[in-house]
């Protein structure tokens, strides 16, 4: 039976692969809109998850030759001195300290670690992604109070062909996907800062293509 979270994950997918699919089909025959996507939406209490392709560095308190940079496998379990194949994705670096003082607990007494991750990638789940009409469409790893605008300018902005007003915004929820429209050519070519929003993780913006 697929867990939960699975199935959220499956829901989700199938509500940007509709997105891509009306966006393609309808051009600008057709004119559908979602509501605009509201300005805040950051979470105040985020804390940062660890993914696959991150570096974590496990600093062992009064024993360096334990202390470790080791990469997040695909995986996303972790290895390092006296320790293999500890579960690293989905948790906050404190929660994986704890794991770490556990699993080595078992070799020295009462180990105090501290784990400081570098090469920030996160979970896939907390990503943002950019398909469509973006300069450079790809996944970006998730920063506290990112906004639109701070997407924008690390994809390279819209291109030449984009019908940046028709910009869809997928954002998962535990009750159903939702799904806003925002405007990027008033953002980035008229300038209109009142186009800015925040992005939460795990955000899609799907940029549909004009039709002339």
């Amino acid at each position: 039976m697929k867990s939960a979270q699975s199935l959220s994950k499956i829901s989700f997918l199938n509500s940007v692969l509709m997105v891509l699919f009306l966006t393609l089909a309808t051009g600008c025959s057709t004119k559908f809109s979602y509501p605009p996507a509201p300005k805040v939406a950051a979470t105040p209490d985020y804390k940062y998850l660890v993914g696959p392709g991150d570096t974590v560095n496990v600093i062992v308190w009064r024993n360096a030759d334990l202390s470790y940079s080791a990469p997040v496998r695909p995986d996303g379990k972790i290895s390092f001195p006296l320790v293999e194949d500890l579960p690293a994705i989905g948790k906050n670096p404190t929660t994986l300290a704890r794991d770490v003082e556990k699993a080595l607990s078992k070799y020295i007494r009462d180990p105090v670690v501290t784990v400081v991750v570098t090469g920030f990638v996160g979970p896939y789940s907390e990503q943002i992604r950019v398909v469509g009409e973006a300069s450079k469409p790809q996944a970006l790893p998730y920063r506290q109070n990112m906004t639109l605008l701070d997407v924008m300018i690390a994809v390279g902005g819209i291109t030449d062909f984009a019908d940046g007003n028709r910009t869809t915004l997928v954002r998962p929820d535990p009750a159903g996907n939702k799904l806003y429209t925002v405007k990027l050519k008033d953002l980035l070519r008229r300038g209109d800062i009142s186009a800015n929003v925040d992005m939460k993780p795990g955000d899609v913006l799907v940029i549909p293509q004009g039709w002339f």
